[in-house]
């Protein structure tokens, strides 16, 4: 059996446990991924212990309570908090989800929180999601046509409108990707779960007329293949969205063209 291991100096060790807050009646236990790209220690996990009494219900909430009121070097993303904008996205209790719409009461024990796997780390919580947004930007997520522009906009029926829904909601949240072990191993070449569905967004929209030209853009041993239908995209997307779903419809369409 292959037996896969950390380099010694990414292993995380046992880090700090900070007091508990005096008076707290009600404390949630955190257990948070701590790395420093300035000094050459090795990553650490830290105790932290947040006041239920003073904190909102979230995940996210005790990572900024924790913030606030312990530990002002904590790094992490946020923004809007309303599960819109994906930046909060991170690995809690082992699954990749999005802190602010993740609450507390969703687990027992001890929150266990990493960055997203498999990415290099820039500190703390953030990964490095550079390569991730260039796969965003290969696949031309924007409407490309030949037509002259209309005078007032493109339009499309409501059934046509409807073949969008599952796909539009994505936000590029990085949970998907992040959970593939194709992903993991070919990441450079293969674009990824969030990725595709993107690409798989474009090429149904009735809008579009570069069908063939998108088509021939993900003909590749790597961009599209590598999938194998884990699954893991699906049960990680924190919108509910299905993104081995789109990629199988793309195989479909890349068939059905060879066959006509």
């Amino acid at each position: 059996m292959v037996e896969l291991m950390l380099p010694k100096n990414s292993r995380p060790a046992k880090g700090k446990t900070w007091p508990k807050p005096a008076g707290a009646k009600r404390l949630r236990e955190y257990h948070i991924y701590r790395y420093d790209p300035d000094s050459d220690a090795n990553p650490r996990i830290d105790t932290y212990f947040v006041d239920l009494d003073d904190c909102g219900p979230m995940i996210l909430d005790g990572l900024l309570w924790i913030k606030n009121k312990v530990d002002a070097t904590l790094t992490l993303r946020r923004s809007c908090r309303e599960g819109i904008c994906g930046s909060c996205s991170m690995n809690i209790n082992g699954l990749n989800t999005l802190a602010c719409t993740k609450g507390m009461d969703d687990s027992t024990g001890p929150i266990k929180i990493y960055p997203l796997p498999h990415m290099p780390v820039v500190k703390d919580l953030i990964p490095d999601l550079s390569n991730f947004y260039a796969q965003h930007r290969a696949i031309e997520p924007w409407l490309k046509t030949t037509t002259p522009t209309p005078e007032k906009e493109w339009t499309q029926t409501v059934p046509e409108r409807a073949k969008l829904d599952g796909l539009y909601e994505c936000i590029l949240c990085a949970c998907c990707s992040t959970s593939c072990p194709s992903y993991w191993w070919n990441g450079e070449k293969y674009l990824g779960p969030a990725a595709l569905l993107q690409a798989y967004r474009w090429l149904i929209d009735s809008r579009d007329e570069a069908t063939q030209e998108r088509l021939d853009d993900l003909e590749d041993p790597f961009k599209l293949y590598r999938c194998h239908t884990i699954m893991n995209c699906a049960k990680a997307c924190p919108k509910g969205l299905n993104p081995a779903k789109a990629i199988a419809q793309i195989k479909k369409m890349m068939v059905e063209r060879k066959a006509a």
